[in-house]
């Protein structure tokens, strides 16, 4: 029978459960065991697809085409689970699967109230996320314990343990110990209230794992064991780490958590966890051979998990050359004003991240202008792309007028339009070309000779597509079409042939990057800008300054 491990947080958000959930899966995975992740958030819109990226960072994409909580990139990267549209539920998605049930009658006539119609929703989807064969399915909880919102899951997951036999469910909870400057100490008693929230629904969590800057005593352990009813030896310190998030499955498994899940799901415990891979990849990212620095140049450049994905995936590139990322971000707007020779002097590559609006195209545009005739590495990923083929269009292949009908629908030559598919939508959520599709890479290309192969899956989210009726005419100035979906005869990616890396993806490559397995795109673009990096000169403007 499927084991299951929830993870709820307490005292302030963004404490990293879905770092230390996805960690937990490592431990397991590294004993066999077959994991499944699910994200359970207490927000009442269906999915995130339409939230802004300032407001709840990025919209991560699965294989599958759901928009889902960047938490789950979290677990797709660190793990190998399978990912999908049912490893995250929302109050949104919960209600109204209630309710369309009860319109249709569904309820035979009963008053249809959180308990027990939500709660056994919820418990359904639980269900739901872990596919047959999971050994252990491992279930965050959104949002912090005391949160009104989150009470229906709470109550779900109390309900969901008393069903489970013996050793078959357990609760791990995520606390802070704050360290107070003005009397040199760290204080438990958030944590005390956290625990006696839970309590008071009837959770008793089985591990507490504490969020902390400094080490924690033995006698602070005593205490939160005595106060908050967890054996001292499950009281387990997560301590801020030094050098990168990849560092967390092994100090948890070194600190105890590892033999804390073994302990209380009753596992067998024949096996001694193999961490090399991870204790190798820690050990490349902490004693690098060096540092490079790519701008990126992007519209929601404020807040670091609106681009989370890419950011993850640059430091990927790095490590399997063993170098450090360092990031120059750079708001979009500031490049259509600016002194771009300047804004970007001193950095090895360029990567324009997606967006939607026009707010910043000619920013993105008049970067990538440079950095083509400047040979500096340059990457674009689907409204980057599609930057790209705007920029080449009307400063090589002359299409002045070149443009994108998202910004201008009556624009005089629409280079980029919307799919055709996109035409009668109207709902915003969930209906633009999501999940993995297949792209035929051109043989001799640069991209082809990147993946080593002819056929590949990539997963998009985008309305707005390269127009085939200018292909013919920006081929013949020198942008190649590198890869096509053969189905819908969609252009997927571009590149510059003869440029040291010149290269615009329509789909997202960075949802597939992870830690032990680089994406090849990223790793082949950092590459190339240790490659200019290590030029003798590189631009004049970069002489100049």
């Amino acid at each position: 029978m499927t084991r299951y491990i929830f993870v709820t947080g307490g005292v302030v958000s963004s404490l990293g459960k879905g770092i230390t959930t996805a960690a937990i899966a490592v431990m397991l995975e590294k004993r066999g065991l077959k994991v499944s992740i699910q994200k359970l958030d207490p927000y009442i819109n269906v999915d995130p697809g339409t939230m802004s990226p300032f407001e709840h960072g990025e919209v991560y994409v699965t294989e599958d085409g759901y928009e889902a909580d960047l938490d789950l990139g979290h677990y797709e990267r660190f793990s190998q689970a399978p990912i999908g549209r049912h490893s995250n539920a929302t109050t949104g998605s919960i209600y109204s699967e209630v309710i369309r049930k009860e319109r249709e009658g569904g309820f035979l006539g009963q008053t249809v109230q959180v308990i027990p119609h939500i709660t056994d929703a919820i418990q359904d989807a639980i269900m739901r996320g872990a596919p047959k064969g999971t050994d252990v399915a491992i279930i965050e909880i959104g949002g912090t314990a005391g949160d009104i919102e989150s009470l229906p899951f709470l109550e779900a997951i109390r309900q969901f343990g008393l069903k489970q036999p013996k050793n078959h469910a357990m609760y791990v909870h995520l606390t802070l110990l704050p360290y107070l400057n003005a009397s040199g100490e760290m204080k438990t008693k958030p944590t005390q209230q956290s625990v006696g929230k839970l309590r008071e629904i009837g959770i008793q969590p089985d591990v507490l794992v504490c969020r902390c800057e400094r080490p924690m005593t033995q006698s602070m352990r005593q205490k939160i064991s005595l106060f908050c009813n967890v054996r001292p030896e499950d009281v387990i310190q997560e301590q801020d780490v030094k050098t990168t998030i990849y560092e967390v499955p092994l100090d948890l498994v070194r600190e105890g958590l590892d033999r804390a899940l073994v302990e209380h799901l009753a596992l067998p415990d024949n096996t001694r966890i193999n961490m090399s891979d991870w204790e190798d990849l820690r050990e490349r990212w902490a004693n690098p051979k060096g540092e490079i620095e790519i701008a990126v140049v992007g519209k929601y450049i404020e807040l670091h998990d609106a681009y989370k994905s890419i950011y993850e995936a640059l430091m990927h590139g790095g490590a399997a050359h063993q170098y450090k990322v360092r990031f120059r971000k750079i708001a979009a707007e500031v490049c259509a004003d600016g002194d771009v020779a300047k804004i970007l002097s001193g950095v090895h590559g360029l990567l324009i991240p997606g967006g939607f609006g026009e707010r910043g195209l000619e920013g993105k545009i008049r970067a990538l202008r440079w950095a083509r005739e400047n040979e500096l590495p340059a990457f674009g990923i689907c409204f980057g792309m599609q930057a790209m083929v705007l920029e080449y269009a009307r400063n090589v292949a002359g299409i002045p007028g070149a443009h994108t009908t998202e910004a201008d629908p009556d624009c005089a030559d629409p280079v980029i339009h919307l799919l055709d598919s996109q035409e009668d939508v109207t709902n915003k959520g969930g209906t633009m070309r999501l999940g993995a599709y297949a792209c035929r890479l051109v043989e001799g290309t640069r991209c082809a000779e990147i993946y080593g192969r002819d056929l590949i899956f990539e997963r998009h989210r985008h309305r707005w597509e390269y127009n085939n009726a200018y292909r013919k005419k920006l081929e013949q100035a020198g942008l190649r079409c590198a890869g096509i979906h053969e189905k819908g005869n969609l252009v997927e990616v571009v590149e510059i042939s003869d440029h040291p890396f010149y290269i615009g993806a329509q789909y997202h490559p960075e949802f597939k990057s992870k830690p032990l397995a680089p994406h090849p795109l990223f790793a082949a673009f950092l590459q190339a800008a240790l490659a200019h990096q290590a030029a003798p000169t590189n631009t004049a403007a970069e002489l100049q300054s």
